[in-house]
């Protein structure tokens, strides 16, 4: 059965990127591209891993991250946050509120966040 990776990304570009380079890799996608139709689509397609930006429109991705750490029904589910956000503070602080790891997205390419998904499953 398919790993579905629920991706929660407002750039359009990028989102299509990682969601082509992830389906030839064998694995669902469900998107959303903003906070609060990501925690939408966590209820409805139960992702086995989220790839969360930080910057997004509404509800901010630290925002989305601390909502899911908070639920039992998503507790146990790997974030790997993916931004542009490369300061001390905000990896810290991502990390701190229950990511599984921070990758800054101008530091990683989609082979990078394929082993590190592997790697989380």
């Amino acid at each position: 059965m398919k790993k579905n990776i629920l991706i929660i990304e407002d750039d359009e570009f990028f989102r299509e990127l990682i969601s082509k380079k992830l389906l030839s890799s064998g694995f669902k996608i469900t998107e959303a591209i903003d906070g609060k139709t990501g925690l939408l689509r966590v209820k409805e397609s139960k992702p086995d891993l989220i790839l969360l930006d930080i910057l997004l429109p509404g509800i901010d991705g630290f925002e989305v991250l601390s909502t899911l750490k908070e639920d039992s029904g998503t507790l146990s589910i790997p974030v790997i946050i993916l931004s542009n956000l490369s300061s001390k503070e905000d990896v810290d602080k991502g990390l701190k509120l229950g990511a599984s790891d921070f990758l800054i997205k101008s530091q990683v390419d989609s082979e990078e966040v394929i082993t590190k998904i592997k790697n989380f499953l």
